[in-house]
């Protein structure tokens, strides 16, 4: 292989042939996915905007061009795609400022063997006595991101909590999963977002096996 273009679309054409080395795996991907995207507690356009958000996340630009034009399909407007992706902005950064609790225990030698507590979400004030520009910054911009708008607030806790799993970062899982519940997220509801977070997060990985492919064929 001699171009120099590591993401092209039609790579995303060798997938077939994971399915030849790996079959049972794959088709055991295939099928969780499927149920996963499924219809459900959520509607299908709901899911395909948190695969949409969760995928600016993985940063897998084949989920990307995959998921915005199933969103696409379902008459998800351009409006609807960008407010999913900045919830999804938003929940990304928020788990890099979240984490800066960890690093003040840190500094300050708190905390002992417990790293994730509760009572760290205490400490958020502090960013503000820091760093009082950037947060008020970024707390804008979160408010903004999550307000209701094309997107329910309810629909964008979903994204949120979905992504949430994906940054892995335990406060913000606890965070909005409370802010859904809130808002009158059921339990299946809740559980139907972590598994499109799960699938597209497992999804991304599948993707970059086309890359893989063509890096062995390139030796």
């Amino acid at each position: 292989m001699t171009n120099e273009s590591l993401y092209q679309k039609s790579y995303f054409r060798r997938i077939p042939e994971i399915g030849k080395l790996a079959p049972d795996a794959f088709k055991a991907f295939l099928a969780f996915d499927r149920q996963a995207m499924a219809e459900g507690m959520i509607t299908k356009k709901t899911k395909e905007l948190i695969a949409v958000a969760v995928a600016h996340v993985t940063g897998c630009p084949y989920c990307i061009n995959d998921h915005v034009s199933r969103t696409r399909k379902l008459e998800a407007s351009k409006e609807e795609i960008m407010e999913a992706v900045m919830v999804a902005t938003a929940l990304k950064a928020g788990s890099a400022m979240a984490h800066g609790l960890n690093a003040l225990n840190a500094f300050d030698e708190m905390g002992g063997e417990e790293l994730y507590q509760r009572s760290n979400l205490e400490r958020f004030k502090e960013f503000r006595e820091l760093s009082p520009e950037a947060f008020s910054a970024f707390n804008k911009f979160e408010q903004e991101a999550m307000k209701p708008g094309l997107i329910s607030e309810k629909e964008k806790e979903l994204i949120a909590v979905a992504i949430a799993h994906v940054t892995g970062c335990a406060y913000c899982i606890e965070i909005h999963t409370k802010c859904a519940k809130k808002l009158g997220v059921t339990l299946e509801e809740l559980a139907e977002a972590i598994f499109v977070a799960t699938a597209l997060k497992a999804g991304s990985a599948l993707a970059h096996s086309v890359n893989a492919l063509n890096a062995y064929d390139s030796l």
